[in-house]
C-alpha cells in the first residue's frame, strides 16, 4: 500500500502579482530535481494540483511481468495469470519455461487468448521457451468511453441478434451471438486495465478520456452493468438453440415488443452517459420499470396458451426484463455524475 505523507506550506505572494510555495526538500532529493529543471503542474477534477517532474514516466514499476511456467501448471490457471497482470497494468506480459519447452497445448491457448481477449495485445516474441505479450495501445488511441461505446454497441446488437434468433428460428445467427462474447469480454478486460491505471496514476485521467476522479467507480460499475447485459443475450440466444417446437405468433409479436423496448431503453441509458443529460437519465429509470409489467404479461399469455416451450421462454423473457434493468442501473450512475449540472450550489 502507498504511503501517504501530508506536508503543510504557507502560500506566499511575492512581486506583486505571482503565487508560490516551496517544495519539501526530500521529495526534490527523491526526484532527483535541481535548481532549473521544469516540472509539470496538472489540475485534477476535484481541484487539486499534481506536480510532476517533465519527462518523468507515466507507470512506474508495471512496465514488466514474468510467469513462469512448470511442469504440470494448468493451462487456465497460466491464462488467469496472464489476465491479471494485464488488468494491473503490466505493458509486458513474459510466460518462460526455464526447464522444458512450453507445452503445444499451453502455447496455442496462450495465442489465442491474446489475440480473443487482450484489446492492444501482440505476441512479440515466440522461443520454445518463452511467450512475450506487448501492450501496444496507449491511451489517446482507444479511451475508456470509446471502448465503452464500442462495447455498448456490440451489446445490443447482440440483444437484438439473440431475439431474432429466437423468432426466425436462425441458429447460425445464435451461435454468432454466444460467439460475440468474447468481444465483449476484450474490452471489458481493456477499460478496467485503463480504470487501475488512472487509480494507480491520476496524470493519466484526461488521456484516459475521463474529466474527474469519481468517474472511475462509475465507468466501472457501467462496464459490469454492460458486460451483463451481452451475457443476457447470450443466455436469450443459447435458450434460441434449445427451442424446438412451434411458438405462437402472438407469444412472438409481444416478445419482440418487450425486447425492443428493453434495448431502446438501454441505448437511451447509454447515451445519457455520454451526453451527460440527467433528464434523458430520470426518464430511463422510470421507462424500465414498465418491462416488468409487460413480463407478467408475457408470462401469463405463455401459461393460459400452453405453450410446449414455456420454460425456455420464460428464461428469455426474464433476460429482456434483465436489459432493462441493466439499463435502469447505468442510468441511476449517470444520474449521480451528473446532478451537479441541474442543482444550485
Amino acid at each position: 500500500m502507498v504511503e501517504v505523507r501530508e506536508d503543510l506550506r504557507r502560500l506566499q505572494f511575492t512581486g506583486g502579482s505571482t503565487y508560490i510555495i516551496s517544495l519539501p526538500k526530500d521529495w526534490v532529493r527523491e526526484m532527483n530535481l535541481e535548481k532549473g529543471d521544469r516540472l509539470v503542474l496538472v489540475r485534477q477534477g476535484d481541484g487539486a494540483i499534481a506536480i510532476i517532474p517533465e519527462g518523468r514516466r507515466r507507470t512506474s514499476e508495471k512496465d514488466a511481468a514474468v510467469i513462469e511456467v512448470s511442469p504440470g501448471d494448468r493451462v487456465e490457471s497460466i491464462l488467469r495469470k496472464i489476465i491479471s497482470t494485464y488488468l494491473v497494468g503490466y505493458d509486458r506480459i513474459s510466460i518462460q519455461s526455464k526447464f522444458e519447452p512450453i507445452p503445444s497445448t499451453l502455447r496455442g491457448a496462450v495465442q489465442s487468448f491474446a489475440r480473443r481477449m487482450l484489446v492492444g495485445t501482440e505476441i512479440i516474441y515466440d522461443s520454445p521457451k518463452e511467450i512475450v505479450l506487448q501492450v501496444l495501445l496507449s491511451y489517446p488511441e482507444l479511451s475508456v468511453k470509446s471502448a465503452l461505446r464500442r462495447m455498448s454497441f456490440i451489446a445490443t446488437y447482440m440483444h437484438e441478434d439473440a431475439v431474432k434468433a429466437l423468432i426466425k428460428r436462425d441458429r447460425r445467427m445464435a451461435i454468432e451471438v454466444i460467439q460475440m462474447d468474447d468481444e465483449i469480454d476484450r474490452f471489458n478486460h481493456y477499460i478496467v486495465r485503463q480504470l487501475k491505471s488512472v487509480i494507480r496514476n491520476r496524470r493519466v485521467l484526461r488521456e484516459a478520456g475521463l474529466s474527474t476522479p469519481r468517474e472511475v467507480l462509475g465507468y466501472r460499475l457501467i462496464t459490469k452493468s454492460v458486460e451483463r447485459m451481452a451475457d443476457h443475450a447470450v443466455k436469450i440466444a443459447q435458450e434460441a438453440l434449445e427451442v424446438k417446437g412451434e411458438i405462437r405468433p402472438e407469444i412472438t409479436e409481444m416478445i419482440s415488443e418487450m425486447s425492443s423496448m428493453a434495448n431502446q431503453v438501454f441505448k437511451e441509458a447509454v447515451e445519457a452517459l455520454f451526453k451527460q443529460d440527467y433528464q434523458l437519465a430520470d426518464s430511463v429509470v422510470d421507462k424500465a420499470k414498465s418491462l416488468t409489467t409487460i413480463e407478467r404479461n408475457i408470462i401469463k399469455a405463455i401459461s393460459e396458451k400452453g405453450e410446449a416451450e414455456a420454460a425456455s421462454l420464460r428464461i428469455i423473457t426474464e433476460s429482456i426484463r434483465r436489459t432493462a434493468e441493466y439499463a435502469s442501473d447505468i442510468a441511476e450512475i449517470v444520474l449521480n455524475l451528473t446532478i451537479n449540472n441541474v442543482i444550485e450550489t
